[in-house]
């Protein structure tokens, strides 16, 4: 039986976000709900306001893949349950909850320095707010183009 979209969710903010705390947690829970509900750009049309459809398109989350760089990526989805907590922050990210610093957000990353780049990639994000090891970036008007 295939995941539930709320599952999807939870193993997702578990693996990419499970050691940020639970303010870190809800940062990424938000980043996927802001994909889900994005009214333009490439998450629009490839999400289609679909959970699933968000945590699985193509090199977006690395949680979400079960092979990075030709390799086998034990850290995915499938093999990290989500506990209590992590079923938690999804329903409130479902229910239509966001963290109030992070905007709009629509990515995130860890730099692995103590410094957050001022864009995302290719100028379609701005710099917004880190938490924890993640910086989170809101869309540029560049993105409404993607």
């Amino acid at each position: 039986m295939p995941l539930s979209d709320r599952e999807l969710l939870a193993r997702l903010i578990r693996c990419e976000a499970g050691g940020e705390g639970e303010n870190g947690m809800k940062a990424v829970a938000s980043v996927v709900m802001n994909r889900v509900n994005t009214p333009y750009g490439e998450y629009a049309r490839i999400g289609q306001g679909s959970i699933r459809n968000i945590i699985f398109q193509e090199r977006q989350f690395v949680c979400a893949s079960e092979v990075e760089n030709g390799q086998y990526n034990p850290q995915n989805i499938f093999n990290i349950p989500a506990e209590q907590i992590h079923y938690d922050i999804a329903d409130w990210a479902i229910a239509g909850n966001r963290l109030l610093n992070l905007g709009s957000a629509l990515w995130f990353y860890n730099p692995y320095s103590p410094n957050c780049r001022p864009n995302f990639p290719s100028e379609v994000g701005y710099f917004v707010v880190r938490i924890g090891d993640h910086c989170f970036y809101n869309p540029t008007s560049a993105y409404f183009d993607t």
